[in-house]
């Protein structure tokens, strides 16, 4: 691994990069910003609209990029993932981040069923397995490859209402773990990263304030802040990088400090801390 004064930019030049999700919210951002650092993209997502947005930002940067429309809880779009990426990357591929998640609360546990079980696995872990098997054999057979999965700092905390949520992202950052062992004597690192307090498309801003005094922010999250798609893409791109070339196996929390704090909560327009937040 060349030192770090030897590193060039772009951090990325030539990678064949594939996204899930890649049109919109943090997988939005990932896409932009992995293709800024130099990779040819190849994004898959559900939402047309959402991919030609971002596909339109990329090439007029002047970057690479390619897009597959479909659902990634198929197993036939998987193949075609496979195929598309194999045809685009010359039978190369660099970098896999398995994106897609879906934060869908099913209420207590006593009150869900299979179908909501199925369904959470489907877009949560599922996928994982299946885009990871498509392409890892490959960085098996090159000695080299970067797998970035997206967890949920929910994975480490309980969260009532959405165990079954909860349940499947903790497997994801197992899956991290073992994988990464698994792998790394053929040159594999596999990484994960666990958001929280995102303002996306899926959890905007608005919602999650639902006309609370803004002030209040200061006392949830010790950065004092949401978090950004291009926050969360930018550990991505230091995990997809050699600046990162000796982390492997971890799950990194992208939170603003929400996990460090652990139930703490700065006291609203007082000096200190409490555990104990009054009612709202």
């Amino acid at each position: 691994m060349p030192p770090l004064s030897e590193l060039s930019w772009p951090l990325l030049e030539n990678k064949i990069a594939v996204v899930t999700g890649g049109g919109g919210g943090i997988g939005g951002g990932v896409s932009r910003l992995l293709a800024h650092a130099g990779a040819k993209v190849l994004l898959c997502d559900i939402d047309a609209d959402l991919a030609a947005a971002t596909v339109a930002d990329i090439q007029a940067a002047g970057a690479e990029v390619h897009t597959l429309i479909g659902d990634i809880r198929e197993k036939a779009i998987v193949k075609q993932l496979h195929d598309e990426t194999m045809s685009f990357g010359d039978g190369k591929i660099d970098i896999l981040i398995n994106n897609v998640g879906d934060y869908r609360p099913n209420g207590l546990f006593v009150d869900t069923d299979e179908d909501q079980w199925d369904a959470q696995y489907a877009i949560t872990l599922q996928h994982v397995f299946r885009c990871t098997l498509a392409f890892l054999p490959h960085m098996v057979e090159q000695q080299s490859g970067i797998i970035v999965n997206n967890s949920t700092v929910e994975a480490f905390r309980a969260c009532p209402r959405n165990s079954v949520y909860t349940a499947f992202n903790a497997g994801v950052s197992a899956f991290t773990k073992t994988l990464a062992v698994e792998h790394g004597k053929d040159n594999i690192r596999v990484n994960a990263i666990a958001p929280d307090m995102a303002n996306t498309l899926q959890t905007p801003l608005e919602s999650m304030m639902r006309e609370r005094d803004p002030a209040l922010v200061q006392s949830w999250i010790p950065l004092g802040r949401f978090g950004q798609p291009e926050d969360f893409a930018r550990v991505v791109l230091f995990l997809a990088s050699d600046m990162s070339s000796f982390v492997t196996g971890q799950t990194i929390m992208v939170d603003g400090g929400t996990m460090a704090a652990s139930g703490w909560y700065g006291r609203y327009q007082k000096k200190g801390w409490t555990n104990l937040p009054a009612a709202p």
